[in-house]
């Protein structure tokens, strides 16, 4: 009887963006990969997708609807391994999965980052923390992606039956790597831009999170020493036009691109010369691993997933506080130090290469999965 794994999260664009390695991994197994999420996107290696209305905020009552189906799924597919992921994504999985893994099935639930975290507003530790503590009981495998939420789901016992920590959804560091000096002039002539154009680069979605306000206030504090800065910014989102009219009145509009959603990010990142990040809240920014696999330094505002990553002085630095001008100054520093950028950038690119590739952290979840796909013992309704 083939096996099967279900993946799970709100959006279906998540597994397209994160977990496809993994995804063909199971295929290669010879095992089913189904997929339930908000979405109908065409996915590769997935023998069936299920459009399960989940949505972000826990107080939509699409969610009542979204859990009924999901446990229609689970029922009618026996499946020996249930993978979830995001906030409403794990929560509705593993509720949903409560009977199913009675039956045998594993529930594995990967963490991007709690909501709760040092320094997170006291009102995502009254409504996150205990229910992911209480949903923790109904998990198999717990699976953090920093070292900060590893210790928190230690050291306040949360009750899954094993703690792990694996080094983010990886990088593919073939896609994402450098380039020499003249293909990034070409690159930048390619674009619009000027061959000494110092760009600066910052994909996120436009939300309060993600804060890019704050880069565009230290760049109107840069533009006397540094005119030829330019900031990019890839991504969309509700505070789009909030971030446009503050680069209006800051006056620096001319040296703002709003890039919008893209699909050629590998192709943007090489060209740049060091790269920005300025959330308030990170699990393991994907956005900063990227840039860092293209060999681009990193100056960055202090949080959970950036101190993961950025090593002051080594791969770039970290502000400990949203200070635009002392963020500022980093930018302008590099701007000038060709060598010290270059140093930092290589040493962001090994480091990379060294932790968080995708071979590196499929390794690490093989490892998880294997435990499961070869446990003595078949699941009661795997010999029906």
């Amino acid at each position: 009887m083939t096996k099967k794994i279900l993946y799970c999260a709100t959006v279906d664009y998540h597994f397209k963006a994160f977990h496809l390695p993994y995804m063909k991994w199971f295929k290669e197994q010879g095992w089913d990969v189904d997929v339930a999420a908000a979405g109908n996107i065409n996915l590769p290696y997935t023998d069936n997708q299920y459009n399960i209305p989940i949505e972000r905020s826990p107080f939509s009552k699409l969610n009542i609807e979204a859990y009924k189906q999901l446990k229609k799924v689970m029922s009618k597919n026996k499946y020996s391994i249930i993978h979830c992921h995001t906030p409403l994504g794990g929560v509705l999985t593993r509720l949903a999965a409560k009977q199913t893994r009675k039956q045998g099935t594993k529930v594995i639930y990967t963490a991007h980052g709690f909501h709760f975290c040092k320094g997170a507003p006291l009102i995502n530790w009254l409504i996150y923390y205990p229910i992911e503590k209480y949903l923790s009981r109904y998990t198999d495998s717990l699976i953090t992606i920093n070292q900060e939420d590893y210790n928190i789901a230690t050291k306040h016992r949360f009750k899954a039956e094993r703690t792990e920590q694996i080094h983010g959804v990886g990088v593919d560091t073939v896609r994402y790597k450098p380039i020499d000096e003249n293909k990034r002039t070409e690159l930048k002539k390619s674009f619009g831009y000027h061959a000494d154009d110092f760009l600066l680069f910052y994909a996120a979605e436009f939300n309060k999170n993600k804060n890019q306000q704050f880069l565009l206030r230290s760049l109107a504090l840069l533009k006397e020493k540094v005119p030829n800065a330019k900031l990019l910014l890839a991504g969309e989102g509700a505070l789009l036009e909030d971030c446009q009219q503050l680069a209006n009145t800051l006056g620096i509009s001319h040296m703002v691109d709003f890039l919008g959603f893209r699909k050629d990010i590998d192709q943007l990142l090489p060209m740049c010369d060091i790269a920005v990040a300025s959330s308030y809240r990170e699990g393991l920014p994907v956005n900063v691993m990227e840039a860092m696999a293209c060999g681009l330094p990193v100056v960055a505002v202090d949080n959970r997933g950036h101190r993961e990553l950025v090593q002051n002085n080594k791969t770039g630095w970290l502000l400990a506080d949203w200070e635009p001008l002392a963020f500022a100054n980093k930018i302008i520093a590099l701007s000038s130090a060709v060598n010290m950028k270059g140093q930092l950038g290589q040493n962001g690119r090994n480091a990379i290469i060294s932790k968080y590739s995708i071979n590196k952290v499929l390794a690490e979840k093989e490892i998880i999965y294997r435990s499961y796909m070869e446990e003595e013992g078949e699941p009661v309704w795997a010999a029906h």
